[in-house]
């Protein structure tokens, strides 16, 4: 049976869809909302010299509580998790909105980090659950979409705090949201309280994979060998994590991950180029100023139509209902986001026209509807690759991690990228651009491998079908 938006919006989820996707808008708002507020909240409290920290912790954190998604949920049950995850959101904003100095802003984030990961992970994990599963594709992208409408609302609402003089006020609102969703939840979600489970905390891939996070994100605030040096450490304790993880009693990522015929690694690696590549809109304001001569309205507006052309291309993807027209986005996804970003590499040029200027707005647009037609149905394959409940999951759960994880690892590479190109600013934007195109590209083999190792998948024993998963 089709699915449709309507149903989607039906009274009996309407409540559901509304805490899942605001968990997730909470995150992004906050993410575009704070970079917004920052100069202002330095030039009141000072701590000029941390100010790049706060994105790190916030990152840093929010990659260790996503790990933590599935054993959440099984022990305090949806409900629960929940209210625990908007509870700590509106602690930690309210730490930040308070905050003196920016060591407790840094304090406030940290605590905003750790609850944010632990919302957009239970997002993908809890909609198995609570609803039916011909809904699972709408509501991906309706929360793959929130990503779109929080670098919208979050610059509008910053940038309006920080005009009248009250960047508080923007922490303020966001806790209040908050509390509201918590109230929503004690309706929407069910009251089981989970079970206990025999899995402990999985130490030793926590360690490893938040020391690659921190390495990670440092590297982008570092110059010179230190970025390189940093991205080495982080690649070969990602390395390191895959060898313990295949062997380890408690894991982040479900055990059929490292299974020879498993299509779940494939997934996951499709997101995560998704995710790498969508880092380049940090760097595309900078350019908008520096080539074009923007002013920073016009600059952030144009660095926001990747985000923009991501959510188009999350909705109007949605109603791929069959499996061989989700393989055809999942294929077609990173060719657009490929050609776009190669389109827009060929017009960075010195003293661009304004027709020159109209194509970056259009091809960055184009660019981003590859991520989102993709990307949505990726996590969506994530979610119907396991019939056990446990252990799909723990595989949702997993795709969250993945792309954060990718942002971190992104937003690195991007600045790296840019200082290969440098000093010449329109130099730094072609190799920038023409290396995440590059990458793109890569996905579309991934996706190709993904299609063969599904096939084989199905055809082991005891593996599950598509038409399995939606009855």
């Amino acid at each position: 049976m089709a699915s449709s938006w309507s149903e989607l919006a039906a009274r009996e989820h309407r409540a559901s869809v509304v805490v899942l996707a605001g968990g997730v808008a909470l995150y992004a708002i906050n993410v575009y909302l704070t970079t917004s507020l920052l100069p202002n909240a330095v030039a009141d409290i000072g701590g000029e010299e941390l100010y790049s920290w706060t994105m790190t912790v916030f990152l840093v954190a929010s990659v260790i509580s996503s790990m933590l998604v599935s054993l959440v949920l099984s022990r305090f049950g949806a409900r629960w998790a929940y209210v625990a995850g908007f509870a700590g959101f509106a602690a930690g904003t309210v730490i930040a909105g308070l905050s003196p100095t920016m060591v407790v802003m840094l304090i406030g984030r940290g605590v905003q980090g750790l609850a944010g990961g632990l919302l957009v992970g239970l997002g993908f994990a809890v909609v198995r659950t609570v609803l039916p599963a011909r809904l699972w594709q709408r509501s991906i992208a309706l929360m793959s979409a929130m990503w779109g409408v929080g670098n919208v609302i979050g610059p509008i609402v910053g940038g309006f705090f920080a005009q009248i003089g009250a960047w508080r006020g923007a922490f303020a609102l966001l806790a209040v949201i908050a509390v509201g969703l918590i109230a929503l939840t004690f309706r929407a979600l069910p009251a089981g309280s989970g079970e206990a489970s025999a899995d402990g905390v999985p130490w030793g891939s926590l360690v490893l994979l938040t020391g690659a996070a921190a390495a990670v994100s440092i590297a982008s605030i570092v110059d010179g060998a230190a970025t390189v040096i940093l991205l080495v450490v982080a690649l070969a304790a990602g390395a390191v994590f895959v060898l313990y993880e295949r062997g380890a009693s408690n894991r982040v990522l479900p055990e059929m991950t490292y299974r020879g015929r498993s299509p779940l690694r494939w997934i996951y690696l499709g997101i995560i180029v998704l995710a790498m590549v969508s880092t380049i809109e940090m760097f595309i304001p900078l350019f908008g100023q520096r080539i074009g001569g923007l002013g920073p309205l016009a600059a952030g507006l144009l660095g926001a139509a990747i985000s923009w052309g991501w959510t188009v291309g999350t909705l109007s993807s949605s109603g791929a209902e069959s499996e061989k027209m989700r393989r055809v986005v999942r294929v077609a996804g990173p060719l657009i986001l490929g050609a776009g970003l190669a389109a827009y590499g060929l017009l960075q040029v010195d003293d661009p026209s304004v027709w020159v200027i109209v194509g970056w707005y259009a091809t960055l647009l184009f660019a981003g509807t590859g991520i989102g037609m993709a990307i949505s149905h990726w996590f969506t394959a994530g979610m119907r690759v396991s019939t056990d409940d446990a252990e799909a999951a723990q595989a949702s759960a997993g795709l969250n991690t993945s792309q954060l994880i990718a942002n971190a690892f992104g937003s690195a590479i991007a600045g790296v990228l840019v200082s290969l190109g440098g000093p010449d600013v329109v130099g730094s934007a072609r190799v920038l651009t023409f290396g995440f195109a590059a990458l793109a590209l890569v996905g579309v083999l991934v996706a190709f491998r993904e299609f063969a190792a599904a096939k084989s998948w199905q055809l082991g024993a005891g593996a599950p079908r598509e038409r399995d998963v939606e009855l």
